[in-house]
């Protein structure tokens, strides 16, 4: 709607432009006839979809995950039609805040939801969205983000000229247009914004029955089921493409939460030889030829950790586009290491789609890590502390050294010497 306001506000500016020409005589346009208001075909053929953007390096149709950070580092959003998979944190912390973060940009952008889950209502997901923040209020957020940065920066320790020279993660949108929104994770989302959206909600427990024979070679039937009921909304709401003149063209946001969890009546996660190893795969392949061909796009989040052979999570990324692994702090060694004191764990982005290709893009930006602050989900480059900082006493070097080690060839390369850090 927005828009075909800014459409229609231009014809009238060029029309003005041109009677104000033609009185001057000094152009052969002439101004056509009257037209009804909405009805001008060129302007219908300047809507697009909205919460949509085409990709600058391919042309594909991308939407916004939610979170502008994560839209920079797969190429500028998810594209449209493809399968996003989350490796979820060994708690299950901060995977749920992704899978909020790309409901909530849903019911913003005024596209249709499509929540699948097998331990919560969907209901009860909408209704602990996070609140989008105000162009004023996300302004003022960020500001204040980036100035205590600053400052916790300037007083712990002295950055090392090396680390000028490195690019840096973007706070906010570098485009001048909307695309992403900022969210709240301590607010809830108003319930009027869910009210006026259309959603689609499938409750595992309550689409299945307890008395029901399944065949041995048959696809798991909770995944039957699921798979079944998106193909349904999407051949039945015309997202599929069919009857383009009579409906709007619109975004299905597909969020699928937990699969592949003993919930889902799936076994790969307790046992390493199952009898249905090959459901999960199954279902993912199938899935993806329905979305290639419709205007969705779909977030699922995965318990890899869990998954006893190795085997199958590796045909579980062969499978997906774009895959984005989180590995948390809480509950390991790195909770108490100095290196990582200001983060609460790292963001792996393992493989970024090539459509039309057989391979798949991996990403060039490594080391990342995220923390969850007040109110705001950041992603940050990881900088080990440089070795002249007053902050960092001489009994913890080694232990810094021995870190860097382990961080791989990002900023483990730094580390060279055994007791302290060479730059």
């Amino acid at each position: 709607m927005a828009a075909a306001a800014t459409c229609g506000t231009g014809t009238r500016s060029t029309g003005s432009m041109v009677v104000s020409a033609s009185r001057n005589s000094v152009t052969s346009f002439q101004r056509r006839g009257p037209r009804a208001s909405g009805t001008d075909s060129g302007c219908s053929r300047l809507v697009s979809i909205a919460g949509t953007r085409p990709s600058v390096r391919n042309g594909q149709l991308l939407v916004s995950t939610g979170l502008p950070a994560l839209d920079q580092l797969l190429g500028g959003g998810l594209a449209v039609g493809t399968v996003l998979l989350i490796e979820e944190d060994k708690y299950n912390i901060y995977s749920p805040l992704l899978f909020k973060y790309f409901l909530a940009e849903g019911i913003v952008t005024g596209h249709t939801l499509l929540v699948a889950s097998a331990k919560e209502d969907p209901a009860d997901i909408l209704q602990e969205l996070p609140a989008p923040l105000l162009d004023d209020n996300c302004k003022k957020e960020c500001d204040e983000d980036i100035y205590n940065h600053k400052t916790e920066s300037n007083i712990k320790m002295k950055i090392a000229w090396r680390y000028q020279l490195l690019p840096k993660m973007e706070a906010r949108p570098v485009s001048s247009s909307r695309f992403g929104h900022y969210y709240d994770v301590s607010k809830r989302i108003p319930q009027e914004l869910i009210e006026a959206s259309k959603w689609h909600g499938f409750f595992l427990p309550e689409k299945i029955s307890s008395t029901l024979n399944l065949e041995p070679c048959s696809l798991n039937h909770s995944y039957m089921k699921l798979l079944q009921f998106i193909q349904n909304i999407i051949y039945e709401e015309g997202f599929d493409g069919s009857n383009p003149q009579k409906k709007q063209k619109n975004i299905l946001r597909i969020g699928i939460q937990n699969l592949g969890s003993p919930l889902w009546g799936d076994d790969i996660c307790w046992t390493e030889n199952c009898d249905s190893n090959h459901s999960l795969t199954k279902f993912l392949y199938m899935l993806r030829g329905l979305l290639r061909s419709s205007l969705s796009a779909c977030i699922i989040t995965v318990p890899t950790h869990l998954i006893q052979n190795k085997a199958i999570i590796a045909r579980v990324t062969n499978l997906s586009d774009t895959v984005v692994g989180l590995e948390s702090f809480i509950g390991s060694e790195k909770e108490t290491n100095p290196l990582y004191k200001d983060y609460h764990g790292l963001i792996h982005i393992r493989q970024i789609p090539q459509l039309n290709n057989l391979i798949y893009d991996v990403s060039d930006v490594k080391d990342l890590a995220f923390k969850l602050k007040r109110k705001l989900f950041t992603i940050e480059r990881l900088h080990l502390p440089p070795d002249l900082s007053d902050t960092v006493s001489r009994s913890s070097k080694q232990d810094l050294a021995e870190s860097a080690k382990l961080l791989g060839p990002g900023c483990g390369m730094t580390a060279r010497g055994k007791k302290h850090l060479d730059f």
